[in-house]
């Protein structure tokens, strides 16, 4: 039996912090403690009526006493050194079982790993934080760890504790801001959250910033997700892509958002990540795709965000399956020979409740100023990337997508409002650098952080900017000066185009230098030429309802329109829809518009579209320099009166030479004389005016001879027929 002595020796105020659920050390007094030659132990269970201590090697019981505060539960084992053992709890209803007690263990999260973490250079903290399935000194469990600097306390709650904070609160480890808990006998599957309480007592309810699976929407809690089972097949795959060489590669990117794409007529909201993978890569490989890029799979709340707003940024969306079947999804693509890009969104952050906003009651993930905290066009939050840990957390995800899911690409959402201090604000709403500026630093400074380590850790993952500004140097090397990106996409191309192609032939000539313009800059960056759904959203029509004239000119028009961007300079991306022309604009409540075949011209510029992508991977000419400005050369460019663009692809191999014929009028060209690079015959290998692709069937069907003739500056030049509204492709021969 205990003595009153034996009373006093708890301390009491720890005791009420426990009861209280404000304890931020609970380790220090729950659990087995060594006193000379006797043992502590302590447990705190306000849900059962009596608890002991079993000892696991020889069975014996100590009933544990509860006699000043309900619910703790302490005894004192004299001239005893350490065991293994169990508490024994027994309901209300009598019932008994037994548990390992959480408070057992050592801490898990060693010293060095908090070192990295706080200089912000632990890039697989996505092993220590978030819920992790494992055992420790032979016993499984779940450790459990999250961030939260300035929180008073914080637990684990879930179905196993009755979401009760008071049972499972974490330990706090010195010098981090990181809570930690191992809950043996936890396993895969269970749903949890953090009870967060803030140093002014206010409870936050918060799902896991590092979990790697979230419930589908509108539940937000976190499930514990093991992510080691899955047998990955393509070692083969992930050993060539890192050997690649993708500026030299053709990249032909089908943009997908995949609760769009196709939907189920069973009843069900979405087809599965693996049902997906199937149709997707057939329709792909069909098409000549060679990239897939999803609109971003992170867990999101709102739907019709798109996933641009994420509260799960190491969670693959609930919407079409478990992480696995992420897995699955990414590894079949490799095994058809497809790569897989993501869209990631570094530059901000929904204020959900559950989310990172305010997460421990103070400003942790964003920044504390609203002008430079808060999009003010977005209602969003930005993260506050001069913090470590901020910056840790951002560069960890992106390679974790890398590490767990093998993706081959990460194209990063909103670049420049990270680059700019004053992007989207008024005068006098935002605050300069130190130097006085508007750029970012510490954002400048994590972009290029990221893409160094990423080249280092996965040189095979290509990093995509979408930055619409003229920052230099996006896709340069960190080294020399450069933000370290691999492709930027190139924003300036896609708007002077599209708005060129929206005008009246008539008035094209007017515009000419909108067409040209982009070879002036077209080598200051690695560039991926985009239609993307950017541009088919909140009223700006279809890529089809863009052009001009009635039905059939509109065809023709956007024939031409796919056609220079894929004879042009860099990679391509065209949104899904856009290769079958869809009508309406895009919508992720609903499927694309597949019914649309039943109409010829729809079925006309899909089999277009695919013609074009095997014209582009067979034409080394149309990718090999494309960031070589010998791999391109103008024949004409300034005849604007007659809309008309003349051009050549070359490679180091003078018989890989295309010449490239754009008519942007609905007027026919007979016997039209064009200069040519080299003496020799030339072959019409493409044309938009084949029958099969809506067209009226006229093409230059023999072998055009140069002459000894001037033209275009050029000594050589042939006589070639020039459809109306169409592009055509000729091949040199010796």
């Amino acid at each position: 039996m205990r003595t009153r002595k034996d009373v006093f020796a708890i301390n009491w105020m720890e005791v009420d912090a426990l009861v209280k659920a404000r304890h931020d050390n609970p380790h220090h007094i729950l659990g087995m403690h060594e006193s000379i030659d006797d043992l502590y132990i302590n447990a705190f269970q306000p849900e059962v009526k009596a608890v002991s201590v079993v000892n696991v090697r020889n069975g014996k019981v100590y009933p544990m006493e509860s006699d000043r505060v309900p619910g703790f539960y302490s005894v004192k084992i004299t001239k005893c050194k350490r065991f293994d053992y169990r508490l024994r709890l027994t309901s209300e209803s009598d019932e008994e079982v037994d548990i390992i007690d959480p408070y057992m263990f050592e801490s898990v999260i060693d010293p060095i790993d908090i070192s990295l973490f706080n200089e912000g250079q632990h890039y697989e903290i996505y092993e220590k934080l978030g819920a992790h399935p494992l055992v420790v000194d032979g016993v499984a469990g779940v450790l459990f760890a999250v961030w939260a600097p300035n929180a008073e306390r914080v637990s684990v709650v879930a179905d196993f504790n009755h979401w009760d904070g008071r049972i499972h609160p974490m330990r706090r480890l010195p010098y981090s801001g990181i809570f930690e808990l191992f809950v043996p006998g936890v396993e895969a599957s269970e749903i949890y959250k953090y009870e967060v309480r803030a140093k002014g007592g206010e409870i936050k309810m918060k799902s896991d910033p590092y979990g790697n699976a979230m419930e589908l929407r509108p539940c937000n809690a976190s499930i514990v997700t093991d992510l080691r089972g899955f047998a990955w097949t393509d070692a083969k795959w992930q050993k060539e892509k890192t050997e690649a060489d993708m500026s030299s590669r053709p990249m032909s990117i089908y943009e997908v958002y995949l609760g769009a794409w196709k939907r189920p007529s069973d009843g069900r909201e979405y087809f599965n990540y693996r049902e997906l993978a199937g149709q997707l890569a057939d329709y792909m490989k069909d098409m000549g795709y060679t990239h897939i890029e999803l609109m971003p799979v992170m867990e999101h709340p709102y739907d019709p965000s798109w996933g641009y707003q994420v509260t799960g940024y190491y969670a693959p969306t609930a919407r079409y399956g478990t992480p696995e079947d992420f897995m699955y999804f990414v590894n079949y693509m490799h095994e058809q020979g497809l790569a897989v890009i993501i869209d990631w969104v570094p530059a901000h952050f929904p204020k959900d409740e559950n989310g990172l906003g305010r997460f421990d009651g103070t400003c942790v993930y964003e920044h504390e100023d609203p002008r430079r905290g808060e999009h003010p066009h977005w209602g969003t939050y930005i993260f506050d990337y001069g913090k470590p840990e901020v910056k840790n957390f951002l560069i960890a995800n992106a390679l974790f997508w890398a590490d767990k899911y093998h993706v081959d690409g990460i194209r990063m959402d909103a670049v420049a409002s990270m680059l700019y201090l004053d992007y989207g604000r008024e005068f006098g709403n935002w605050l300069p650098n130190p130097y006085g500026g508007n750029e970012n630093l510490d954002a400048i400074d994590m972009l290029k952080q990221l893409n160094t380590v990423m080249k280092q850790r996965f040189p095979g993952c290509i990093m995509i900017a979408e930055e619409s500004t003229a920052w230099p140097m996006i896709s340069r090397p960190v080294a020399d000066g450069g933000l370290g990106f691999d492709f930027k996409w190139n924003m300036g191309w896609m708007n002077d185009f599209l708005e060129y192609m929206k005008l009246d032939p008539l008035y094209r000539k007017y515009h000419h230098n909108e067409l040209t313009f982009s070879m002036v800059y077209a080598y200051s960056e690695h560039f991926v030429l985009v239609l993307s759904h950017d541009e088919v959203v909140h009223e700006k029509g279809s890529m089809i309802g863009k052009m001009p004239g009635g039905y059939e000119d509109k065809f023709s028009n956007l024939r031409l329109a796919y056609g220079y961007m894929m004879t042009h300079p860099g990679k391509k991306l065209l949104f899904m829809g856009q290769e079958f022309a869809q009508f309406k604009e895009f919508s992720e409540s609903d499927e694309l518009d597949w019914g649309i075949f039943e109409f010829d011209a729809h079925v006309c510029i899909r089999d277009y579209c695919r013609a074009l992508n095997r014209l582009y991977l067979s034409e080394p000419a149309l990718y090999e320099l494309d960031d070589d400005p010998s791999g391109f050369e103008w024949i004409n460019s300034t005849n604007s009166n007659e809309s008309l663009l003349v051009f050549a692809r070359k490679t180091a191999r003078k018989e890989d030479t295309l010449v490239i014929v754009c008519n942007f009028t609905p007027v026919e060209h007979a016997d039209y004389l064009i200069g040519v690079p080299f003496a020799g015959k030339y072959k019409e290998i493409f044309t938009s005016e084949e029958e099969r692709f809506g067209g009226e069937g006229k093409r230059n069907k023999t072998l055009r001879h140069s002459r000894k003739e001037s033209c275009d500056e050029r000594e050589n030049a042939i006589s070639v027929y020039i459809p109306p509204l169409s592009i055509s492709v000729f091949k040199f021969h010796k």
